[in-house]
C-alpha cells in the first residue's frame, strides 16, 4: 500500500473551523490509518536515533536501527522510555532539537525531585492546537462557544493547551486560570459560558463556592465540561453533572507526550478516542512489560508519531486502563482508551490487598452526608501500608453524627474493597482545595534510602 499523506484526508482545508470538524481523519479505515502510523513510527524512530543520544544508545544496545522498523509489529522491539529518563537528562538532554530552535518550554512542578522539562517546536504547537481543537469538537464544542478555561496557565500544560485548542476551533476563550473562585462563578454566569475546562476536583470547588453564594450553576449556560489532568471516577462524573448541570467529558493527556488532547471522549462517552494518526497506544503488563491482548487491563504505553522536539518511544505512562478497537457509534475508527482507573505507581498494598485511590473515591462519592472532598493518608506499619480516610461532611450535618457516618463509610469500604480503614469525618472546608490537580493521597511512609 502506498504512503498516505495528511493532505489526502482533508487536513489542509483552508476553512479554519472545517479543518478540525472534518471527519475524514477520524473515520479513516483502519488499514489506511495503519499505513499512516507506520510512516510516522519510522520517522519518529529516525528522529530519536539521530538527535537524542539516550535513544540512540538504547536502540543500539537492543540491536535496532531505524531502517529495521518495517511493520507496526516492530514497535514491540523498541525499548521503553520512563519519566525518570527526563529527570536524569534534565533539562534538555531528551530534546531532538537545540533549545534555540524551540518555541516553548513547559515543566512539571518538580515536587518529587528535578522537574520534567518538555519542549515544542512551532510545528509541535500547531499540532497540539489541532488535536485540542479536534478533542473539543468531538465532545460537542463548536465555533463561537464561550469556553471558560479554569485550567492553570504557566508551566502546567493544561491552561495553554486548552486555550490554543479552543481558539483554533474558533471558540471564544475566557482565560481565567485557577484561583479567584468567587470571580469564576460570577464570570461563568455573566459571560454565559457554554463550556467549562477544569480539573474535576476544581469543578467541584467552583460548585461549593457557588452554593455558598446562593448561585445555582444548573441555571447557567454551561452545557459541556472538559475535565482531565487527574483520575476521576464515574461517581464523581455524576456528582459534577448533578451540581453543575452539564455533560462531563473526560479528556486525557500528559506533558511528556504533548499535553491535554492526546485522547478525548466523544459525545457518546464510551471511552476516550486516542488520536492514532499522531500516537501509537499499547497496554502492557507492568511487571513483565509484555503487551497485553485488547481488552485486558494494564499500563498504557504511548509512542509519538509526529513530535519534532521531544519524540517519545514507548513511554510508560503508569496509567491503568484497557483498549478497545470496536467502532464507536459516532463513526470514529480510532482506538478507545477506556476510563483510567488509576496509576500503577499509586497502587497501595493494604494487608495484602491491592487498592487504588480511585476505588476509595468510588465508595465515598454519593454516600449520604459526606461531601466529595477527601484525602487518603498512608502510613507504614511493619511491611504493610495502613490507610486512613479523611472526608468532609456535607454542610448542615451535625457534628454528633460524625462518628456514625464514619462507621458507615468504613463498613462500605470494607465490604466493597475488602480492606479495613480508619475513617475521620471533617467539618466542611477542612480538606484543602486545589486550583489544579487535587492532592488525594498524603503519603507519610518513610522514604527509602
Amino acid at each position: 500500500m502506498g504512503a498516505i499523506t495528511r493532505a489526502e484526508v482533508g487536513m489542509g482545508a483552508s476553512n479554519r473551523a472545517s479543518r478540525y470538524l472534518h471527519p475524514a481523519m477520524e473515520t479513516m479505515p483502519r488499514e489506511k490509518l495503519a499505513a499512516l502510523q507506520l510512516a510516522g513510527l519510522r520517522g519518529s524512530v529516525r528522529n530519536a536515533y539521530q538527535h537524542v543520544p539516550m535513544h540512540r544508545a538504547r536502540l543500539d544496545a537492543a540491536g535496532i536501527a531505524p531502517d529495521d522498523v518495517r511493520t507496526l509489529a516492530d514497535l514491540q522491539r523498541l525499548p521503553f522510555t520512563v519519566k525518570a529518563d527526563l529527570r536524569e537528562h534534565y533539562p534538555f538532554g531528551m530534546f531532538a532539537r537545540p533549545c534555540h530552535e524551540l518555541a516553548r518550554l513547559h515543566a512539571s512542578s518538580g515536587t518529587t525531585g528535578k522537574p520534567t522539562v518538555v519542549g515544542y517546536t512551532r510545528q509541535d504547537l500547531s499540532t497540539w492546537a489541532d488535536l485540542m481543537a479536534r478533542s473539543l469538537a468531538a465532545a460537542g464544542v463548536r465555533p463561537g462557544d464561550v469556553v471558560h478555561n479554569a485550567y492553570g496557565y504557566g508551566l502546567f500544560t493544561g491552561g495553554l493547551g486548552a486555550h490554543y485548542g479552543a481558539e483554533r476551533l474558533g471558540a471564544v476563550v475566557v482565560p481565567m486560570s485557577g484561583g479567584s473562585t468567587e470571580r469564576q462563578v460570577a464570570l461563568i454566569m455573566d459571560f454565559r459560558a457554554r463550556v467549562l475546562c477544569a480539573t474535576p476536583s476544581y469543578a467541584l470547588a467552583i460548585a461549593d463556592v457557588a452554593d455558598a453564594q446562593g448561585v445555582d450553576l444548573r441555571s447557567s449556560a454551561l452545557e459541556i465540561g472538559m475535565f482531565g489532568a487527574e483520575p476521576w471516577s464515574q461517581a464523581m462524573r455524576c456528582e459534577i453533572e448533578a451540581r453543575l448541570g452539564l455533560k462531563a467529558v473526560d479528556i486525557y493527556g500528559l506533558s511528556e507526550i504533548m499535553g491535554p488532547g492526546v485522547a478525548c471522549e466523544c459525545e457518546c462517552r464510551v471511552g476516550l478516542h486516542g488520536w492514532e494518526d499522531h500516537f501509537l497506544f499499547e497496554v502492557i503488563d507492568p511487571e513483565s512489560g509484555r503487551v497485553l491482548p485488547e481488552g485486558e487491563a494494564g499500563e498504557l504505553v504511548i509512542t509519538t508519531l509526529t513530535k519534532q522536539a521531544l519524540p517519545m518511544l514507548r513511554y510508560r505512562t503508569r496509567d491503568v486502563t484497557r483498549l478497545s478497537s470496536e467502532r464507536c457509534d459516532c463513526g470514529r475508527t480510532h482506538v478507545r482508551i477506556l476510563r483510567i482507573t488509576g496509576r500503577n505507581d499509586d497502587m497501595l498494598i493494604i494487608r495484602g490487598v491491592n487498592v487504588y485511590p480511585s476505588q476509595i473515591e468510588a465508595v465515598l462519592i454519593g454516600r449520604p452526608a459526606v461531601a466529595p472532598h477527601y484525602q487518603i493518608v498512608v502510613q507504614r506499619q511493619g511491611s504493610l501500608d495502613q490507610v486512613s480516610v479523611e472526608v468532609e461532611a456535607q454542610p448542615g450535618v451535625p457534628a454528633d453524627m460524625f462518628e456514625v457516618i464514619a462507621r458507615d463509610v468504613a463498613h462500605h469500604i470494607k465490604s466493597l474493597i475488602g480492606i479495613s480503614a480508619d475513617v475521620f469525618i471533617k467539618t466542611p472546608g477542612a480538606i484543602p482545595r486545589s486550583q489544579g490537580k487535587a492532592v488525594r493521597v498524603r503519603d507519610l511512609r518513610p522514604k527509602e534510602a
